[in-house]
């Protein structure tokens, strides 16, 4: 699976965004699909994930109500709508892709992933 992440930019806090992340190869609509993020310093950490069902979300509790993931697999694209956002939202956001599931995708982290994207800047100004 190959993976493009676009939609990044420039914000102000309590703005939104959406992220899509484009994917090629045949396993994608058997994937489960995640967002993770880094920022500058620190550890690339999860956002959320979505099972290849489409059933099944994770969100790590700091983006909880506010962030939300979805996919078409049709279009082999998966989609993070980040709304209310604030400055510690800031970093590079990463889509990934598994084999496990969403929880697991949560639980064991960048571990576990099998594929990533290029990052997509993701900027909010106070």
């Amino acid at each position: 699976v190959q993976l493009q992440a676009s939609g990044g930019g420039l914000v102000q806090a309590g703005g939104s965004l959406r992220l899509s992340c484009a994917a090629s190869g045949r396993t994608f609509s058997r994937s489960t699909m995640g967002w993770f993020r880094q920022a500058p310093g620190k550890e690339r950490n999860f956002v959320a994930a979505m099972g290849w069902r489409g059933t099944t979300t994770s969100y790590a509790d700091s983006v909880q109500g506010r962030f939300t993931i979805s996919r078409d697999n049709p279009k082999n694209t998966v989609y993070l709508q980040m709304n209310s956002l604030k400055p510690e939202d800031t970093a590079v956001y990463y889509c990934a892709a598994d084999q496990g599931g969403a929880l697991t995708m949560r639980k064991f982290g960048a571990d576990v992933v099998d594929y990533w994207g290029k990052g997509t800047l993701v900027t909010v100004s106070s």
